[in-house]
């Protein structure tokens, strides 16, 4: 049966509620083609699966990780990375070497004071310039940059 031959909307087996049938993943071996639960309901389950077994999900990470495609994949991305723009080599480099040598004092996330902080540089172009945020909040500092449109 094919997937668009069946009704545009959906009902989630978990929360109950009917969508339109983009809000469920695919899954062949289902007979509409789209798995039970709808995407929100999914992601919810993941999430609380990984925070339930942070250790085994960590370990198993882990040794997907060694993975050779895997290596491969994460090499390429960083040659991309680095190619992107090479001042946010040069930037990243300075902040190592800064720290290093004691010029640049690694402080806690500016937000909610976590030891686990990065270096954030708001302006590539002023490399020693930086703020420090914990990863949470440094991935949303970066989320809202591309949504106010600032490149570095």
């Amino acid at each position: 049966m094919s997937i668009a031959n069946v009704g545009s909307t959906k009902t989630c087996f978990k929360c109950g509620k009917q969508q339109p049938r983009t809000e469920f993943y695919r899954h062949n071996a289902m007979s509409d083609g789209l798995l039970g639960k709808c995407k929100t309901c999914t992601k919810a389950d993941a999430t609380k699966h990984r925070a339930d077994n942070i250790e085994r999900v960590r370990a198993y990470d882990r040794l997907r990780g060694k993975n050779k495609d895997r290596i491969a994949a994460s090499v390429e991305q960083k040659r991309r990375w680095r190619a992107e723009d090479s001042r946010r080599v040069s930037a990243h480099s300075a902040v190592a070497r800064a720290l290093r040598s004691g010029r640049l004092t690694k402080e806690p996330c500016s937000v909610c004071g976590s030891e686990q902080s990065l270096a954030h540089h708001e302006n590539y172009d002023k490399p020693l310039d930086v703020v420090w945020y914990c990863q949470v909040h440094h991935k949303e500092r970066h989320k809202q940059m591309a949504i106010d449109g600032i490149d570095t």
